[in-house]
Protein backbone atom coordinates (compact mmCIF):
# COMPACT_ATOMS: atom_id res chain seq x y z
CA UNK A 1 0.00 0.00 0.00
CA UNK A 2 1.11 3.76 -0.74
CA UNK A 3 0.82 6.80 0.83
CA UNK A 4 -2.46 7.54 -1.53
CA UNK A 5 -4.89 7.63 1.28
CA UNK A 6 -3.23 10.62 2.39
CA UNK A 7 -3.68 12.68 -0.67
CA UNK A 8 -7.08 10.84 -2.35
CA UNK A 9 -9.51 13.41 -0.75
CA UNK A 10 -8.28 16.37 -1.90
CA UNK A 11 -11.46 19.02 -0.80
CA UNK A 12 -11.83 22.04 -2.84
CA UNK A 13 -13.28 25.51 -2.56
CA UNK A 14 -16.04 26.98 -4.24
CA UNK A 15 -16.41 30.16 -3.69
CA UNK A 16 -18.88 30.75 -6.71
CA UNK A 17 -21.05 28.14 -5.20
CA UNK A 18 -20.99 30.04 -1.54
CA UNK A 19 -21.94 33.18 -2.94
CA UNK A 20 -25.10 31.66 -4.58
CA UNK A 21 -26.12 29.77 -1.39
CA UNK A 22 -25.13 32.55 0.64
CA UNK A 23 -27.20 34.79 -1.82
CA UNK A 24 -30.35 32.89 -1.41
CA UNK A 25 -29.97 33.58 2.42
CA UNK A 26 -29.80 37.13 1.99
CA UNK A 27 -32.61 37.02 -0.61
CA UNK A 28 -34.68 35.39 1.98
CA UNK A 29 -33.84 37.19 4.86
CA UNK A 30 -34.69 40.27 3.23
CA UNK A 31 -38.06 38.98 1.90
CA UNK A 32 -39.51 37.99 5.11
CA UNK A 33 -38.55 40.29 7.91
CA UNK A 34 -39.56 37.37 10.32
CA UNK A 35 -36.57 35.25 8.59
CA UNK A 36 -34.40 38.05 9.25
CA UNK A 37 -35.33 38.75 12.83
CA UNK A 38 -34.76 34.60 13.71
CA UNK A 39 -31.26 34.59 11.69
CA UNK A 40 -30.19 37.52 13.69
CA UNK A 41 -31.71 36.08 16.75
CA UNK A 42 -29.93 32.58 16.24
CA UNK A 43 -26.20 34.21 15.69
CA UNK A 44 -26.90 36.41 18.95
CA UNK A 45 -28.30 33.33 21.25
CA UNK A 46 -26.08 30.80 19.82
CA UNK A 47 -22.77 31.78 17.83
CA UNK A 48 -24.20 29.90 14.66
CA UNK A 49 -25.69 31.19 11.07
CA UNK A 50 -28.55 29.94 9.56
CA UNK A 51 -26.32 28.41 6.74
CA UNK A 52 -24.94 26.16 9.56
CA UNK A 53 -28.33 24.58 10.07
CA UNK A 54 -29.97 24.37 6.23
CA UNK A 55 -30.69 21.26 5.38
CA UNK A 56 -32.24 21.49 1.83
CA UNK A 57 -33.88 24.69 -0.22
CA UNK A 58 -37.07 24.38 -2.30
CA UNK A 59 -36.57 26.93 -5.01
CA UNK A 60 -39.04 27.73 -7.71
CA UNK A 61 -37.55 25.16 -10.89
CA UNK A 62 -36.49 26.55 -13.92
CA UNK A 63 -34.13 25.73 -16.56
CA UNK A 64 -32.41 28.81 -16.07
CA UNK A 65 -31.88 27.62 -12.54
CA UNK A 66 -30.93 23.53 -13.28
CA UNK A 67 -27.85 25.36 -15.86
CA UNK A 68 -26.56 27.55 -13.13
CA UNK A 69 -26.29 24.52 -10.49
CA UNK A 70 -24.93 22.34 -13.14
CA UNK A 71 -22.32 24.91 -13.56
CA UNK A 72 -21.92 25.12 -9.57
CA UNK A 73 -20.73 21.74 -9.48
CA UNK A 74 -24.71 20.55 -8.20
CA UNK A 75 -25.46 17.35 -9.56
CA UNK A 76 -29.10 15.86 -10.22
CA UNK A 77 -29.75 12.85 -7.40
CA UNK A 78 -30.73 9.48 -9.40
CA UNK A 79 -33.86 7.96 -8.05
CA UNK A 80 -35.48 10.87 -6.47
CA UNK A 81 -38.84 11.26 -7.42
CA UNK A 82 -38.43 15.05 -7.01
CA UNK A 83 -36.05 17.42 -8.85
CA UNK A 84 -32.98 17.32 -6.58
CA UNK A 85 -29.64 18.17 -6.85
CA UNK A 86 -27.09 17.94 -4.40
CA UNK A 87 -22.75 18.67 -4.90
CA UNK A 88 -20.93 15.70 -4.08
CA UNK A 89 -17.59 17.54 -3.19
CA UNK A 90 -18.54 19.84 -1.06
CA UNK A 91 -20.81 21.00 1.84
CA UNK A 92 -23.25 22.93 0.38
CA UNK A 93 -27.30 22.88 1.18
CA UNK A 94 -29.20 20.33 -1.08
CA UNK A 95 -31.99 22.56 -3.41
CA UNK A 96 -35.14 20.78 -4.58
CA UNK A 97 -37.80 21.95 -7.00
CA UNK A 98 -40.52 23.58 -4.98
CA UNK A 99 -43.76 21.94 -3.93
CA UNK A 100 -45.70 24.94 -3.14
CA UNK A 101 -46.24 28.66 -4.25
CA UNK A 102 -43.59 29.93 -2.21
CA UNK A 103 -39.81 29.21 -1.90
CA UNK A 104 -38.41 27.34 1.27
CA UNK A 105 -35.81 26.81 4.37
CA UNK A 106 -35.86 23.51 5.52
CA UNK A 107 -34.22 23.94 9.03
CA UNK A 108 -32.01 20.94 10.25
CA UNK A 109 -33.11 20.02 13.94
CA UNK A 110 -32.78 17.22 16.64
CA UNK A 111 -36.54 17.52 17.22
CA UNK A 112 -39.27 19.37 15.62
CA UNK A 113 -41.43 18.92 18.89
CA UNK A 114 -38.53 21.07 20.73
CA UNK A 115 -38.20 23.37 17.99
CA UNK A 116 -41.89 24.22 17.95
CA UNK A 117 -42.87 24.01 21.70
CA UNK A 118 -39.71 26.98 21.51
CA UNK A 119 -40.88 29.05 19.16
CA UNK A 120 -45.02 28.82 19.49
CA UNK A 121 -45.61 30.08 15.98
CA UNK A 122 -49.08 30.63 15.62
CA UNK A 123 -49.46 28.14 13.08
CA UNK A 124 -51.55 25.39 14.09
CA UNK A 125 -50.56 22.25 11.72
CA UNK A 126 -49.76 18.66 12.39
CA UNK A 127 -46.24 17.61 11.74
CA UNK A 128 -45.99 15.30 8.93
CA UNK A 129 -44.19 11.79 9.97
CA UNK A 130 -45.69 9.25 12.45
CA UNK A 131 -43.94 9.54 15.92
CA UNK A 132 -40.54 7.74 15.72
CA UNK A 133 -40.44 8.12 12.07
CA UNK A 134 -36.95 8.64 10.49
CA UNK A 135 -38.25 11.89 8.88
CA UNK A 136 -40.66 14.65 10.98
CA UNK A 137 -41.38 17.88 9.56
CA UNK A 138 -43.86 21.04 9.52
CA UNK A 139 -44.47 24.66 8.05
CA UNK A 140 -43.09 26.78 10.82
CA UNK A 141 -43.96 29.99 9.30
CA UNK A 142 -44.64 31.72 5.79
CA UNK A 143 -43.98 35.51 5.49
CA UNK A 144 -43.96 37.31 1.20
CA UNK A 145 -43.77 33.82 -0.08
CA UNK A 146 -40.84 32.30 1.90
CA UNK A 147 -41.38 29.43 3.86
CA UNK A 148 -39.57 27.96 7.15
CA UNK A 149 -39.77 24.46 7.73
CA UNK A 150 -38.15 22.46 10.29
CA UNK A 151 -37.27 18.91 9.56
CA UNK A 152 -35.64 16.00 11.52
CA UNK A 153 -33.89 13.15 9.84
CA UNK A 154 -32.56 9.99 12.06
CA UNK A 155 -30.47 7.38 9.25
CA UNK A 156 -32.27 9.02 5.68
CA UNK A 157 -30.36 11.26 3.64
CA UNK A 158 -32.78 13.64 1.58
CA UNK A 159 -33.80 11.32 -1.16
CA UNK A 160 -34.54 8.51 1.03
CA UNK A 161 -36.96 10.18 2.51
CA UNK A 162 -40.17 8.31 0.45
CA UNK A 163 -39.50 4.81 1.36
CA UNK A 164 -37.89 4.26 4.63
CA UNK A 165 -38.22 1.39 6.95
CA UNK A 166 -40.74 2.47 9.89
CA UNK A 167 -39.26 0.44 13.08
CA UNK A 168 -41.73 -0.24 15.86
CA UNK A 169 -41.65 2.17 18.79
CA UNK A 170 -40.87 -0.04 21.33
CA UNK A 171 -37.60 -1.03 19.53
CA UNK A 172 -36.91 2.10 19.03
CA UNK A 173 -37.00 2.74 22.80
CA UNK A 174 -35.46 -0.38 23.94
CA UNK A 175 -32.56 0.37 21.75
CA UNK A 176 -32.21 3.92 22.67
CA UNK A 177 -32.46 3.51 25.99
CA UNK A 178 -29.68 0.38 26.01
CA UNK A 179 -27.14 2.76 24.08
CA UNK A 180 -27.58 5.58 26.64
CA UNK A 181 -27.44 2.85 29.45
CA UNK A 182 -24.74 0.90 28.17
CA UNK A 183 -22.41 -0.50 30.21
CA UNK A 184 -18.73 1.53 29.80
CA UNK A 185 -16.47 -0.04 32.50
CA UNK A 186 -14.83 -3.19 31.64
CA UNK A 187 -11.45 -3.97 33.65
CA UNK A 188 -11.26 -5.43 30.07
CA UNK A 189 -10.86 -3.59 27.15
CA UNK A 190 -11.76 -6.43 24.71
CA UNK A 191 -14.71 -7.26 26.45
CA UNK A 192 -16.41 -3.84 26.35
CA UNK A 193 -15.94 -3.58 22.89
CA UNK A 194 -17.65 -7.42 22.25
CA UNK A 195 -20.20 -6.19 24.92
CA UNK A 196 -20.76 -2.93 22.73
CA UNK A 197 -20.64 -4.60 19.32
CA UNK A 198 -23.37 -7.17 20.91
CA UNK A 199 -25.78 -4.28 21.47
CA UNK A 200 -24.98 -2.57 17.99
CA UNK A 201 -25.83 -5.94 16.00
CA UNK A 202 -29.17 -6.36 18.06
CA UNK A 203 -30.22 -3.25 17.24
CA UNK A 204 -29.66 -3.63 13.78
CA UNK A 205 -31.69 -6.44 13.38
CA UNK A 206 -34.19 -4.59 14.36
CA UNK A 207 -33.66 -1.07 13.37
CA UNK A 208 -31.41 -1.56 10.18
CA UNK A 209 -28.13 0.24 9.74
CA UNK A 210 -28.63 3.56 9.39
CA UNK A 211 -31.26 4.07 12.21
CA UNK A 212 -28.69 2.47 14.67
CA UNK A 213 -26.01 4.48 13.73
CA UNK A 214 -28.11 7.53 14.29
CA UNK A 215 -29.47 6.34 17.95
CA UNK A 216 -26.11 5.31 18.64
CA UNK A 217 -24.50 8.90 18.32
CA UNK A 218 -27.26 10.45 19.90
CA UNK A 219 -26.18 8.57 22.79
CA UNK A 220 -22.66 9.35 22.28
CA UNK A 221 -22.81 13.44 22.51
CA UNK A 222 -25.01 12.51 25.47
CA UNK A 223 -22.77 10.62 27.07
CA UNK A 224 -19.73 13.30 26.23
CA UNK A 225 -22.24 16.15 27.31
CA UNK A 226 -22.63 15.01 30.76
CA UNK A 227 -18.74 14.94 30.96
CA UNK A 228 -17.95 18.64 29.54
CA UNK A 229 -19.35 21.78 31.39
CA UNK A 230 -19.05 23.96 28.36
CA UNK A 231 -20.76 21.15 26.01
CA UNK A 232 -23.43 21.83 29.03
CA UNK A 233 -23.53 25.73 28.20
CA UNK A 234 -23.25 25.23 24.63
CA UNK A 235 -26.20 22.83 23.97
CA UNK A 236 -28.26 24.76 26.25
CA UNK A 237 -27.69 28.25 24.35
CA UNK A 238 -29.00 26.03 21.08
CA UNK A 239 -31.57 24.37 22.69
CA UNK A 240 -32.90 27.81 23.75
CA UNK A 241 -33.74 28.42 19.90
CA UNK A 242 -34.73 25.07 19.90
CA UNK A 243 -31.78 23.17 17.95
CA UNK A 244 -30.02 20.57 19.62
CA UNK A 245 -26.71 19.12 18.34
CA UNK A 246 -27.74 19.30 14.60
CA UNK A 247 -24.93 21.15 13.17
CA UNK A 248 -22.45 18.90 14.58
CA UNK A 249 -19.17 18.04 12.18
CA UNK A 250 -17.38 15.93 13.17
CA UNK A 251 -17.10 13.08 16.10
CA UNK A 252 -13.72 12.83 18.01
CA UNK A 253 -12.55 9.28 19.14
CA UNK A 254 -8.96 8.74 20.71
CA UNK A 255 -8.53 4.68 20.60
CA UNK A 256 -5.42 3.02 22.40
CA UNK A 257 -3.09 1.04 19.73
CA UNK A 258 -4.35 -1.99 20.85
CA UNK A 259 -7.81 -1.41 20.64
CA UNK A 260 -8.03 0.80 17.37
CA UNK A 261 -8.87 -1.79 14.55
CA UNK A 262 -11.69 -3.14 16.95
CA UNK A 263 -12.72 0.53 16.68
CA UNK A 264 -12.95 0.66 13.09
CA UNK A 265 -14.72 -2.64 12.78
CA UNK A 266 -17.32 -1.27 15.46
CA UNK A 267 -17.23 1.73 13.04
CA UNK A 268 -17.90 -0.23 9.84
CA UNK A 269 -20.35 -2.25 11.20
CA UNK A 270 -22.48 0.70 11.53
CA UNK A 271 -22.37 1.68 8.33
CA UNK A 272 -19.11 3.89 8.84
CA UNK A 273 -16.75 4.49 5.04
CA UNK A 274 -13.22 5.69 5.25
CA UNK A 275 -12.34 8.74 4.03
CA UNK A 276 -9.01 10.55 4.14
CA UNK A 277 -6.16 9.67 6.68
CA UNK A 278 -4.06 12.07 8.52
CA UNK A 279 -0.25 11.51 9.70
CA UNK A 280 1.13 14.58 11.68
CA UNK A 281 4.84 13.17 10.86
CA UNK A 282 7.58 11.58 13.44
CA UNK A 283 7.85 14.47 16.22
CA UNK A 284 4.35 14.57 16.40
CA UNK A 285 3.62 10.78 16.26
CA UNK A 286 -0.01 10.47 15.86
CA UNK A 287 -2.11 9.71 13.37
CA UNK A 288 -6.02 9.56 12.45
CA UNK A 289 -8.41 8.05 10.38
CA UNK A 290 -11.68 9.72 9.01
CA UNK A 291 -14.58 7.89 8.27
CA UNK A 292 -17.81 9.12 7.24
CA UNK A 293 -21.47 8.05 7.39
CA UNK A 294 -23.59 9.20 4.23
CA UNK A 295 -26.80 8.64 5.29
CA UNK A 296 -27.08 10.03 8.81
CA UNK A 297 -24.49 13.14 7.92
CA UNK A 298 -21.91 11.67 10.88
CA UNK A 299 -18.36 12.10 10.48
CA UNK A 300 -15.58 10.73 12.88
CA UNK A 301 -12.11 11.34 13.33
CA UNK A 302 -10.50 8.32 14.98
CA UNK A 303 -7.12 9.20 16.30
CA UNK A 304 -4.29 6.52 17.60
CA UNK A 305 -0.80 7.24 18.27
CA UNK A 306 1.33 5.99 15.00
CA UNK A 307 4.60 4.95 14.04
CA UNK A 308 6.39 6.91 10.83
CA UNK A 309 6.59 3.30 8.68
CA UNK A 310 2.54 2.58 9.85
CA UNK A 311 1.05 5.27 7.49
CA UNK A 312 1.55 3.52 4.51
CA UNK A 313 0.06 0.12 6.06
CA UNK A 314 -4.34 -0.36 6.37
CA UNK A 315 -3.63 0.44 9.92
CA UNK A 316 -7.18 0.55 10.17
CA UNK A 317 -7.74 -2.81 9.87
CA UNK A 318 -4.34 -4.13 10.60
CA UNK A 319 -3.76 -4.69 14.51
CA UNK A 320 -1.07 -2.22 15.41
CA UNK A 321 2.39 -3.92 17.09
CA UNK A 322 2.68 -2.93 20.82
CA UNK A 323 5.30 -0.07 21.32
CA UNK A 324 7.57 0.91 24.74
CA UNK A 325 6.94 4.33 24.63
CA UNK A 326 3.29 6.57 24.94
CA UNK A 327 2.45 9.56 22.33
CA UNK A 328 -0.74 12.20 23.42
CA UNK A 329 -3.50 9.88 22.14
CA UNK A 330 -1.97 6.62 23.94
CA UNK A 331 -1.46 8.32 27.58
CA UNK A 332 -4.95 10.14 27.34
CA UNK A 333 -6.16 6.69 26.55
CA UNK A 334 -4.46 5.19 29.51
CA UNK A 335 -5.18 8.06 31.79
CA UNK A 336 -9.01 8.03 31.10
CA UNK A 337 -9.72 5.12 28.96
CA UNK A 338 -11.02 4.29 25.31
CA UNK A 339 -12.98 6.92 24.14
CA UNK A 340 -14.99 4.35 22.91
CA UNK A 341 -15.88 2.90 26.15
CA UNK A 342 -14.93 4.60 29.81
CA UNK A 343 -13.74 7.54 28.68
CA UNK A 344 -16.14 9.16 25.79
CA UNK A 345 -15.37 11.45 23.03
CA UNK A 346 -12.49 13.71 23.09
CA UNK A 347 -14.16 16.20 21.66
CA UNK A 348 -17.47 16.98 19.33
CA UNK A 349 -16.92 19.33 17.03
CA UNK A 350 -19.83 21.51 15.98
CA UNK A 351 -20.12 24.27 12.93
CA UNK A 352 -20.45 27.88 14.22
CA UNK A 353 -19.83 31.74 13.71
CA UNK A 354 -16.32 31.15 14.60
CA UNK A 355 -15.95 34.86 16.27
CA UNK A 356 -19.57 34.94 17.57
CA UNK A 357 -19.48 31.65 19.47
CA UNK A 358 -16.45 32.33 20.79
CA UNK A 359 -16.69 35.70 21.88
CA UNK A 360 -20.24 35.08 23.60
CA UNK A 361 -18.97 32.11 25.70
CA UNK A 362 -15.89 33.93 26.68
CA UNK A 363 -18.19 37.32 27.76
CA UNK A 364 -21.30 35.27 29.28
CA UNK A 365 -20.30 32.37 30.46
CA UNK A 366 -16.07 33.06 31.15
CA UNK A 367 -15.73 30.19 29.27
CA UNK A 368 -11.95 30.32 27.08
CA UNK A 369 -10.92 28.84 23.92
CA UNK A 370 -7.48 27.79 22.86
CA UNK A 371 -5.81 29.62 20.54
CA UNK A 372 -7.03 29.01 16.89
CA UNK A 373 -5.11 25.92 15.45
CA UNK A 374 -6.57 26.86 11.98
CA UNK A 375 -6.97 30.32 10.90
CA UNK A 376 -7.62 30.02 7.04
CA UNK A 377 -9.93 32.22 5.22
CA UNK A 378 -11.76 28.68 4.20
CA UNK A 379 -12.10 27.23 7.70
CA UNK A 380 -10.90 28.50 10.94
CA UNK A 381 -11.05 25.84 14.38
CA UNK A 382 -10.56 26.00 17.84
CA UNK A 383 -10.71 24.15 20.90
CA UNK A 384 -12.33 25.18 24.06
CA UNK A 385 -9.83 25.33 27.29
CA UNK A 386 -10.04 21.51 28.03
CA UNK A 387 -12.15 19.96 30.61
CA UNK A 388 -9.93 18.53 33.87
CA UNK A 389 -10.84 15.01 34.94
CA UNK A 390 -9.83 13.09 37.62
CA UNK A 391 -7.67 9.98 37.38
CA UNK A 392 -8.48 6.55 38.92
CA UNK A 393 -5.57 5.29 40.87
CA UNK A 394 -5.53 2.30 39.22
CA UNK A 395 -4.41 3.88 36.26
CA UNK A 396 -1.62 6.02 37.74
CA UNK A 397 -0.53 2.72 39.40
CA UNK A 398 -0.62 0.87 35.95
CA UNK A 399 1.55 3.52 34.13
CA UNK A 400 4.22 3.96 37.29
CA UNK A 401 4.62 0.15 36.91
CA UNK A 402 5.04 -0.03 33.11
CA UNK A 403 7.83 3.13 33.49
CA UNK A 404 5.40 5.49 31.29
CA UNK A 405 4.88 8.26 33.57
CA UNK A 406 7.30 9.39 36.59
CA UNK A 407 6.06 9.27 40.69
CA UNK A 408 5.83 13.30 40.06
CA UNK A 409 3.54 13.00 37.47
CA UNK A 410 1.50 10.50 38.76
CA UNK A 411 1.40 12.97 41.78
CA UNK A 412 0.76 15.91 39.68
CA UNK A 413 -2.51 13.49 37.98
CA UNK A 414 -3.61 12.77 41.61
CA UNK A 415 -3.55 15.94 42.83
CA UNK A 416 -4.59 18.51 39.65
CA UNK A 417 -6.39 15.32 37.50
CA UNK A 418 -5.57 15.40 33.20
CA UNK A 419 -6.99 17.44 30.66
CA UNK A 420 -9.98 15.03 29.42
CA UNK A 421 -12.34 16.59 26.89
CA UNK A 422 -13.05 19.62 24.33
CA UNK A 423 -16.04 20.77 22.40
CA UNK A 424 -14.42 22.09 19.45
CA UNK A 425 -15.70 25.60 17.27
CA UNK A 426 -15.58 25.32 13.36
CA UNK A 427 -16.33 27.75 10.37
CA UNK A 428 -16.39 26.50 7.12
CA UNK A 429 -16.34 28.70 3.95
CA UNK A 430 -16.84 27.69 0.38
CA UNK A 431 -17.74 24.63 0.88
CA UNK A 432 -15.01 23.26 2.16
CA UNK A 433 -15.07 19.24 3.62
CA UNK A 434 -11.50 18.96 4.54
CA UNK A 435 -9.45 19.39 7.50
CA UNK A 436 -6.25 20.98 8.45
CA UNK A 437 -3.60 18.70 7.35
CA UNK A 438 -0.68 20.89 9.22
CA UNK A 439 -2.11 23.07 11.70
CA UNK A 440 -3.65 19.82 13.60
CA UNK A 441 -0.81 18.58 14.59
CA UNK A 442 0.15 21.51 17.22
CA UNK A 443 -3.37 21.35 18.65
CA UNK A 444 -3.16 17.72 19.55
CA UNK A 445 0.48 18.63 21.17
CA UNK A 446 -1.19 21.40 23.01
CA UNK A 447 -3.22 18.74 24.76
CA UNK A 448 -0.92 16.55 25.59
CA UNK A 449 -1.86 15.49 29.70
CA UNK A 450 2.21 16.11 30.31
CA UNK A 451 2.32 19.30 28.48
CA UNK A 452 -0.60 20.58 30.39
CA UNK A 453 1.60 19.79 33.38
CA UNK A 454 3.96 21.94 33.07
CA UNK A 455 1.46 25.30 32.29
Amino acid sequence: MTNEPLTAYNWKRYPETADFVKGRIEAFCKQSPLLGKFAQDLNGRTGTRLLDWVDHFELHWSEELEDTLSRLGYEAVSGSTVQLYQHPAAHFPAIQASSSTGESVYLRVESVVDFLAVHQYSLQLPIEGDFGSAVRHRLAFQENGVELHVIERHGVPIEGSAAVFQPDLKDLLYHSETFRLRNRDFSDETAGFEHTESLIKAAIEDLGVDRTCDLFFFAERAYWQQRNEVARIQKARQDSMGLGWANHDHHTFRSSRNHFWRLISVLELLGFQLRERFYAGKEAGWGAQVLEHRTTGVVIFADVDLAPEEVAQDFAHEPLPHISELGTVGLWCRLHGEAFLQAGMHHLECQFDFDAARDQLAEENAVKTMKPFTDLPHLRQAFTAGEIWPVKEERLQSLLKDGLITAEEADKFRTKGAIGSHLEILQREEGFKGFNQTGINDIILETNPLKMQQK
